[in-house]
């Protein structure tokens, strides 16, 4: 009696251990399954590339860059006069500046806007104007502006001017 015991008991859990692969194996595609009407974890699929839902391409923005560096002996650049962008969208342009004088040279940028109000829709993620610029003699360097035209922008304005102004930055340290 006790060897019918062990057996049925033996047999009981030979069951819930086939019964536990089982459902580990059918685990793995109806998770595939589940990911993919979800659209989640996706790894293996090549998805495009993704969609700025904050772009308004019903409207065309030209933005015209200037450039000019204030008592400096540096030639500056935009290298492009200017871009059409849609509001929303991320673009990126680059400014040429070249020390020619033959000492170092710390200057700053300051951007202005026209018309006025555009500034507070441009939104600038990466700039040179940020930080202080030291150029060693004969220095040639290329510097990005990274920036998005807000959709907020109201609809008349359709050109906006984007004038950089190099200022010398005085020594900090003072010459010994």
């Amino acid at each position: 009696m006790k060897l019918d015991a062990n057996q049925r008991l033996f047999g009981k859990l030979a069951l819930v251990a086939v019964g536990m692969f089982a459902f580990g194996y059918a685990l793995v595609p109806f998770y595939y399954q589940v990911c993919a009407a979800w659209g989640v974890n996706s790894l293996g699929e090549v998805r495009a590339e993704p969609l700025n839902t904050q772009v308004d391409r019903t409207r065309t923005i030209t933005v015209e860059f200037d450039a000019n560096a204030h008592g400096l002996p540096w030639r500056f650049k935009p290298l492009v006069n200017h871009i059409d962008v849609h509001p929303g969208e991320l673009a990126t342009v680059e400014y040429e500046v070249v020390n020619e004088r033959g000492e170092a040279i710390t200057g700053q940028a300051v951007a202005s806007y026209g018309p006025q109000r555009a500034a507070e829709y441009f939104r600038k993620m990466e700039c040179f104007c940020f930080t202080e610029q030291t150029l060693a003699p004969g220095e040639t360097r290329r510097m990005p502006v990274v920036f998005v035209v807000d959709p907020k922008l109201p609809r008349d304005v359709t050109n906006i001017a984007l004038s950089y102004t190099f200022f010398e930055v005085a020594s900090r340290g003072g010459k010994s």
